[in-house]
């Protein structure tokens, strides 16, 4: 059974049927496993640019795989504590659930997840039609594990609309901001950022993934990514302005990167786990709403299981 997309989801999935012991292999068109969880070596050092981070919710199913990652050392908890930020700088703090984060970078924890299981790199489809047909094959059932607006390109417009419907999703950029030492408070963690028009969000990457390095990772609002989605290193001048403002540093990055997120999230996730019509299934961080890694981790494991 073909599950197409690499991320969370999909791989989770994939787990799910072959635990079932059910044939599943997984097509993913980037060259390793990860998704939206993506993790990139910048200045001999891997940089988180996807998601932030993870939580899980106490006696939940996923809890117990964090708690397997924190065990063999691959995630670790970060904090509870964010500051809050405007254009006029910090504001105070914010409290909220445990983060977690990965010393190997996030993208470490999807290949963690697929390991032993059939992955194909590299391979781009085409069509997914009724039957279920992947690329013109039958299948017994194919699997969607992508942003909305990817799996609409793969179907017909009435197969599309009755598994997805159109819901729009919110494009974001991943501006990398690099410094010779750090410049900013020990106790930061990451900064909400209000009122700002180009960024929404500011992790410490040093300190979430726990070496210290002088790198900050800020993510665009949409209207900003929207605005920069065919020349996204445009803006990371405008967003190094707005974090040296935000959170008062003096003087600009010694080195930026900008990673663009064409559909970064679901402006409305679904309540419900997943999607599946005559034999297509679709799963995701736009379902299981709130959208998060933990949403996702269990619709792919739901779709799998249901189809199991």
């Amino acid at each position: 059974m073909p599950v197409v997309g690499g991320g969370i989801a999909g791989v989770a999935c994939a787990r799910a049927l072959a635990a079932a012991g059910r044939p599943v292999r997984v097509l993913d068109r980037g060259r390793r496993p990860g998704g939206r969880m993506a993790s990139r070596t910048l200045h001999d050092r891997v940089v988180d640019l996807g998601a932030s981070y993870l939580t899980a919710e106490e006696g939940s199913p996923f809890a117990e795989v964090v708690a397997g990652w924190v065990g063999r050392g691959l995630a670790r908890p970060w904090t509870d504590t964010f500051a809050v930020a405007g254009p006029d700088g910090v504001r105070g703090t914010r409290r909220g659930p445990l983060r977690y984060g990965a010393p190997g970078g996030l993208r470490s924890l999807v290949a963690d997840l697929a390991d032993g299981l059939e992955v194909e790199q590299g391979r781009t489809v085409e069509d997914v039609a009724p039957g279920p047909r992947l690329d013109g094959e039958p299948a017994p059932a194919v699997v969607l594990a992508m942003p909305d607006p990817q799996a609409r390109r793969l179907l017909d417009p009435p197969t599309a609309a009755a598994l997805l419907d159109d819901r729009p999703w919110l494009p974001a950029l991943a501006v990398v901001l690099g410094w010779e030492t750090r410049r900013w408070p020990a106790d930061l963690h990451g900064a909400f950022v209000h009122d700002d028009p180009a960024v929404e969000w500011v992790a410490d990457d040093g300190d979430r993934r726990g070496d210290g390095a002088p790198v900050l990772v800020a993510h665009s609002t949409p209207d900003l990514a929207a605005a920069h989605l065919e020349d996204p290193g445009a803006a990371a001048g405008p967003v190094a302005a707005a974090v040296t403002r935000a959170l008062g540093i003096d003087g600009p990055p010694a080195w930026t990167a900008v990673h663009r997120w064409t559909f970064a999230r679901p402006a409305r996730p679904r309540e419900e786990p997943f999607g599946l019509v005559d034999g297509i299934g679709a799963c995701g961080d736009g379902w299981s709403a709130p959208s998060r890694v933990q949403s996702a981790w269990t619709s792919g494991t739901a779709l799998g299981r249901a189809l199991a």
